[in-house]
């Protein structure tokens, strides 16, 4: 030992002291960051997120249902829409909204949740994830495919049709979860809290639904909504002819699922096309854009442009959705889109 130096038992403990404290922040950081839904290497199963996607949609679900027993619907407006319509929350909206977050920000703490809803309030604790995977996805989802969190934007609409939810309309209301992978529309999520019915669909892989056996291209029907129409009903009658049969519903979700075959009893209404002209919000479409390219359809802006689901919530384009058509004829048959004062890509 070079002379003058000496070490004392305080000097030994120091750094065996100091390893420790390392060693428990940095556990510590590992569990802040990582839950166990989550590898180590910040993979995620598309199969859990799909669960989680549907316990999601029907806790939203039964929130919503709470709310109308309740009588304490306290509805809102939260301002005008571009044509002038009252866009409306109420109660069920929000507690929907909070379910549905804190369920993905309980079990996946770093994938980017957009909602339709905002609020202040801390994550609920009690909206957890029991990680277990329901029997019919577990039979039909067989690939365990992981992708990067930081891959992955959620979409959520807690309440789909809130206008048409104030006047009683229960039938058009759903509750929607999407996950993009890439700005991909991957997972799709929607659920029917009035008849607790739900549809999903991975992208590539599965879903719990089918396209109809057939479809009228030559003279269709074609579902648009009825709160935000615009100059849908002219523009649809100028590209398919004065006599199409145009249907006015509400919600995004309630206008996918009339493209698809889902029972007798579940059946909505029945649509070749689904239509829109004016500007409408992703978390309004992107569950049923991950459903219908699941099972082979297309949900395009007007210009035939797939949509981003990265992160700006807005869709300039308008939308035609199609499914067991040709999609570039539909397309091909559309007036010119400025008059619609549209952005154009």
């Amino acid at each position: 030992m070079p002379h003058g130096i000496r070490l004392t038992k305080l000097s030994l403990y120091v750094p065996i002291v100091a390893a420790f404290v390392l060693m428990y922040y940095g556990y510590w950081k590992m569990w802040a960051v990582y839950s166990p839904a989550v590898g180590r290497d910040g993979s995620v199963h598309l199969r859990d997120l799909l669960a989680v996607a549907v316990r999601a949609a029907e806790a939203g679900g039964d929130a919503v249902r709470e709310v109308r027993d309740s009588s304490t619907l306290n509805a809102k407006s939260k301002g005008k829409t571009r044509e002038g319509a009252q866009e409306l929350y109420t109660e069920g909206d929000l507690r929907s909204h909070r379910r549905m977050t804190s369920l993905f920000g309980n079990t996946f703490p770093n994938v980017k949740v957009i909602s339709e809803e905002h609020d202040d309030a801390k994550l609920d604790t009690s909206q957890l994830w029991d990680y277990t995977i329901p029997e019919e996805i577990q039979e039909k989802i067989k690939s365990i495919e992981t992708v990067p969190e930081q891959s992955i934007t959620v979409w959520i609409d807690p309440l789909d049709a809130t206008q048409e939810y104030s006047e009683r309309l229960d039938h058009f209301v759903t509750t929607m979860v999407c996950v993009a992978v890439n700005g991909k529309p991957t997972i799709g999520v929607i659920h029917k809290p009035f008849s607790k019915f739900t549809v999903w669909a991975v992208v590539g892989q599965a879903s719990n639904v089918k396209p109809r056996a057939s479809y009228n291209e030559n003279d269709p029907t074609i579902i648009v909504s009825r709160s935000h129409s615009g100059t849908v009903q002219s523009y649809t009658k100028k590209a398919f002819g004065k006599n199409t049969n145009i249907i006015p519903a509400g919600g995004a979700g309630y206008k996918v699922l009339s493209l698809l075959d889902l029972g007798k009893d579940k059946q909505p209404d029945m649509a070749d096309i689904y239509m829109h002209v004016t500007f409408i919000k992703k978390w309004d479409i992107c569950a049923g854009n991950a459903i219908l390219e699941a099972l082979g359809g297309h949900l395009t802006t007007l210009n035939g442009d797939n949509i981003d689901y990265r992160d700006s919530p807005s869709n300039e384009g308008g939308l035609i959705a199609s499914i067991g058509v040709d999609h570039q004829k539909l397309l091909a048959k559309l007036p010119e889109r400025e008059s619609l004062g549209l952005k154009q890509k």
